[in-house]
């Protein structure tokens, strides 16, 4: 029995009392053997009276029978699972276009239904066997993401690059027989999935709703290290507009059939063909929100929020970093804030040399291209770094630059801030 490793016990909570400790084991819940942070959710939701046996580092078994309020925690903290690799090679994979020197954990491929589950991550179930599909079902793990590409198999399996790989629209029907929510994406190839096939695939999860809620179609992302890799066709803007003139009457469509909005095309879209967003109301409950769709929207409404709360707060000058397709957007609304508050706002859209300049989003900045665009020019009181820049909890880029390396190169202060409207504004005041 290996059972979870406890990470660490949360002070004061039933497990602190019970004396557990870090190093720990947990191998059994009222005789449940556990195989993951999955199974401990489930079983210590079914009850509230539980029996535990724990490991200790030196072998001794306790069992521990614990009855709690309906449910309180008990305060074990476990290590995240470590991940399924991904076996799939889609000729359109963002890792295999990285450059070298990024942080190591940059070039792992998952593959992990629970991840999906945990985090909101995408999955193609491509190497999902029976036995976990029955286990997604029987432990109610909803919602799922799923990258479909494309419902027409031999279609899908080129997508992939790999062979013999499950019906995608059979483990689809499955997870709907169970009742499990999905939300679904389509990276759109030009030329390989779009028109035909593209109508097909739609039409094909459409059918599936209400178990697939929410169907979001992005563009593929090309880096400048495409060697050795199949050719692919870029979204130019002019396909992007005609795409939206096609796409956006077919999504009224579909949220007419279907009693709420259903197909989303990605804000990337928008920006590459310079259209007007739909209505936020359009976007309903922002499930793709993390997938890169409404988050313009949502940004223009809370820029209005804030440009009517803004105050005046001083007369300093602060310089703030941006990826080049989102520069037109955020300078829009800092200009407008720089009237409200009397500050000098000074925005930069730093020019992607690590990926090249075709990636533009801000999320894939780098520090040592941040360094190089303002080298030798004065920032002001504060250079401000968007969060979403920031590898979470550990301060560095995606080069493994740190904040405190940024600072010393620039010679400035450096400070990130929440990449919303008001985070910015909130920055703003601590450093007034």
């Amino acid at each position: 029995m290996n059972g979870l490793p406890i990470q660490s016990v949360i002070p004061g909570s039933i497990a602190d009392e019970l004396e557990i400790e870090a190093g720990d084991r947990l191998l059994l819940i009222n005789g449940h053997k556990l195989r993951d942070i999955i199974d401990f959710t489930y079983f210590t939701s079914a009850d509230d009276e539980l029996l535990l046996v724990i490991e200790k580092p030196d072998g001794e078994l306790w069992e521990l029978e614990i009855e709690r309020e309906p449910g309180e925690p008990l305060g074990l903290i476990f290590p995240p699972p470590k991940p399924a690799r991904c076996s799939n090679n889609c000729v359109f994979c963002f890792v295999h276009q990285l450059p070298k020197g990024l942080r190591k954990p940059l070039y792992v491929k998952d593959e992990d239904y629970r991840l999906s589950f945990l985090n909101g991550n995408y999955v193609t179930l491509a190497n999902i066997k029976p036995s976990e599909l029955r286990r997604i079902i029987e432990q109610r793990l909803s919602p799922l993401y799923i990258s479909v590409h494309a419902t027409n198999p031999e279609l899908r399996e080129k997508l992939l690059s790999r062979q013999g790989i499950p019906p995608i629209l059979e483990q689809l029907q499955k997870l709907a027989n169970g009742r499990i929510v999905m939300h679904t994406q389509i990276v759109l190839c030009p030329g390989l999935n779009d028109g035909v096939e593209l109508a097909r695939t739609v039409s094909d999860l459409a059918a599936l709703h209400p178990s697939v809620q929410s169907l979001a179609i992005v563009p593929l992302g090309l880096t400048g290290h495409r060697r050795n890799l199949p050719p692919l066709t870029p979204v130019s803007s002019d396909y992007a507009a005609a795409f939206i003139r096609q796409w956006e009457p077919e999504a009224r469509l579909l949220k007419k059939q279907l009693g709420e909005p259903f197909l989303f095309l990605a804000d990337e879209f928008y920006i590459k063909a310079g259209l007007p967003f739909p209505a936020l109301k359009e976007y309903g409950d922002l499930h793709q929100i993390e997938n890169g769709v409404g988050l313009v929207p949502l940004f223009m409404r809370d820029a209005a929020r804030t440009l009517r709360t803004a105050r005046p707060l001083g007369s300093f000058m602060v310089t703030v970093v941006t990826g080049c397709s989102s520069f037109d957007l955020v300078s829009e609304f800092l200009n407008k804030l720089a009237q409200k508050t009397g500050l000098t706002i000074n925005t930069v859209a730093i020019e992607n040399r690590l990926f090249g300049s075709s990636v533009t989003v801000s999320g894939l900045v780098s520090g040592n291209d941040i360094a190089a665009s303002l080298t030798g020019k004065d920032p002001g009181r504060a250079l401000l770094v968007p969060e979403v820049m920031i590898k979470e909890g550990e301060g560095v880029f995606l080069d493994d630059v740190s904040l405190i390396n940024l600072e010393e190169r620039l010679g400035c202060h450096v400070t990130t801030f929440e990449p919303t409207p008001g985070g910015f504004y909130q920055a703003l005041k601590k450093l007034c």
